[in-house]
């Protein structure tokens, strides 16, 4: 038997010796991983390795002209079974209530792991033999009678601090999907650091507003912006956790700092309904 002294030696000589190398064969993985495509955008935190490649967030809002029966048909059976095929998820969602007059909308949703795949699957669907045979038949008749008279894209770059989008419960029974635009690109990037760098999605989370995705307008309809993403089980439960958002000291506080003045112009709210297709 060793005496307590010398255990306690043996100890530190065997920390000492195997963390470094627990360091080295996280470097190693690492290597590895890019060597195979990876993003060098990893980080290390003792002997934890964390990939932050940032997601791309691809919104695309659709004007339907009829019904939308064989635009779902579409999507539901060629479309998003065409980006799985190619790595990308996607959401499909309606909106929860459209006012008198106006027309129906889709949300398409696509999920990829990086900018460089957001080109390459832009490439690479229109090679995918499967997708053009069986998207043919749509193709030909949208032609003749369109099924959508345009969609609007967003392209999102996922916050640094949240460059992965959170897993949406299966309890979820309604999204709201939020634009805040910007009066200019330095302000903007102001607005994101309130919910990247400061307390506003921590402060989402402990009212109950559980958070999809955030991502910063690399192109959309109206610029500079950012677009997030929220789920909730109910309309209650929503409107409770906004409320009591609303009544925290703390988003008091923020929402008052110099910091983050004139942030924003003006935002837009849209709840949604996930579609019988949709993957979140």
């Amino acid at each position: 038997m060793l005496p307590n002294t010398m255990k306690t030696r043996f100890h530190t000589l065997l920390s000492s010796t195997f963390r470094p190398l627990s360091a080295i064969l996280c470097a190693a993985a690492l290597l590895a991983l890019c060597g195979a495509g990876c993003s060098k955008d990893t980080k290390c935190a003792g002997d934890t390795c964390r990939d932050t490649t940032r997601q791309i967030y691809e919104w695309r809002v659709y004007t339907l002209t009829g019904d939308g029966a064989a635009l779902d048909a579409y999507f539901a059976q060629t479309l998003v079974p065409a980006y799985n095929r190619l790595g990308v998820q996607a959401g499909a969602f309606q909106p929860m209530k459209l006012n008198a007059g106006e027309a129906q909308r889709r949300y398409l949703f696509f999920v990829y792991p990086s900018i460089a795949e957001y080109l390459k699957v832009k490439r690479e669907i229109w090679r995918d033999t499967a997708f053009r045979a069986a998207a043919q038949a749509f193709f030909d008749s949208s032609a003749a009678k369109p099924e959508y008279s345009n969609f609007e894209s967003y392209l999102c770059e996922a916050f640094s601090n949240m460059p992965k989008m959170r897993a949406v419960d299966k309890s979820r029974g309604m999204f709201e999907l939020r634009v805040y635009r910007s009066p200019n690109e330095e302000a903007n990037q102001r607005k994101i650091s309130m919910f990247n760098d400061d307390t506003e999605i921590q402060l989402f989370d402990d009212a109950g507003i559980n958070s999809v995705c955030y991502g910063e307008t690399l192109a959309g309809p109206r610029m500079p912006s950012l677009v997030y993403l929220t789920w909730y089980e109910t309309p209650e439960k929503r409107d409770a956790a906004w409320k009591k958002f609303g009544a925290d000291p703390r988003w008091k506080q923020l929402r008052k700092s110099p910091k983050y003045a004139r942030t924003a112009t003006d935002n837009t709210i849209q709840l949604l309904l996930p579609l019988p297709y949709s993957q979140f």
